[in-house]
């Protein structure tokens, strides 16, 4: 799933090559994946896109005077931008992976997708981005919290740390990969409780966050959008490398898996050297 970085460097993708641009077309093929009916998708052709942003982990792109496309690309979703397309056809109900098709004044656009059968791609067109339903709800942005706030934020709620710091409504922006590497750096088992945090630990959770997503938006921004999902996996510690030797101790990386996710961590430098039970409902080691 794109996170705050990735979403970063396509806002500032976008920024580069799309802003100052005419939309000649607006093209929905997944009609599941837009959200809103008004305004309709033929308001857009012909506005300017005048800027690109994000909001936690939605995109969003201004166009005109006062709309929005704000998009969440959820699990498998991505943005694919083209410096032409290959026919100019409008886009069939239904075209592979493709949601939507944007085409811009110079014959570039972009594409917005989504792999597999789970669609939760979610596009909006709307006036003002708090419209938005998940945008209304966010907390505020891990990049712009100072640590009093961050540590107000996370004791806000209490349960696994792992859990709160992926809460969009606690800080925006965080997701499954990065909570990994931001806990592995801290050094805390992603079963710690909130409520059991002390001050101590909060600073070195703040300066983690700090840390590896500042990385990461630094490794990403500047990438083109189709080298952003390697660029990710090459800079991560533990997330996605189960079995692997991490790169501070040695130890081998491993995972706890649930339903519909997983997470990786390091024994040793995260829950001193005893190894988390991979159950869902067993006794956590913390």
């Amino acid at each position: 799933m794109p996170e705050l970085p990735e979403v970063e460097a396509l806002a500032a993708y976008l920024r580069e090559r799309a802003v100052g641009h005419t939309v000649e077309r607006f093209e929905v093929s997944s009609f599941s994946a837009l959200k809103t009916y008004d305004p309709p998708p033929s308001a857009v052709a012909g506005l300017t896109i005048t800027n690109a942003g994000r909001h936690g982990k939605f995109l969003d792109v201004s166009l005109g005077d006062d709309l929005h496309l704000v998009v969440h690309l959820a699990r498998a979703g991505w943005l694919h931008y083209r410096d032409a397309f290959k026919s100019p056809a409008p886009l069939k109900p239904g075209s592979g992976p493709i949601a939507l098709r944007v085409r811009l004044d110079d014959g570039s656009g972009f594409d917005l997708t989504e792999a597999g059968t789970q669609k939760s791609l979610a596009a909006y067109l709307v006036r003002d981005p708090a419209e938005v339903p998940g945008v209304a709800r966010l907390g505020p942005d891990a990049l712009e919290v100072d640590r009093d706030r961050f540590a107000e934020r996370l004791r806000s709620r209490n349960g696994q740390i792992k859990g709160v710091l992926t809460d969009q409504e606690v800080l925006a922006g965080i997701g499954n990969a990065y909570s990994d590497e931001i806990l592995h750096v801290a050094k805390m088992s992603p079963f710690a409780l909130t409520s059991k945090l002390t001050d101590e630990q909060l600073t070195t959770l703040y300066e983690a966050t700090r840390q590896v997503e500042t990385d990461a938006v630094a490794r990403s921004v500047g990438q083109k959008a189709a080298e952003l999902k390697g660029e990710k996996r090459a800079g991560m510690r533990v997330h996605a490398r189960t079995g692997l030797p991490c790169p501070v101790c040695g130890d081998t990386v491993r995972e706890v898996s649930f339903a519909d996710k997983s997470l990786q961590y390091c024994a040793t430098c995260q829950t001193g050297g005893k190894p988390l039970a991979d159950r869902r409902l067993s006794k956590l080691i913390r």
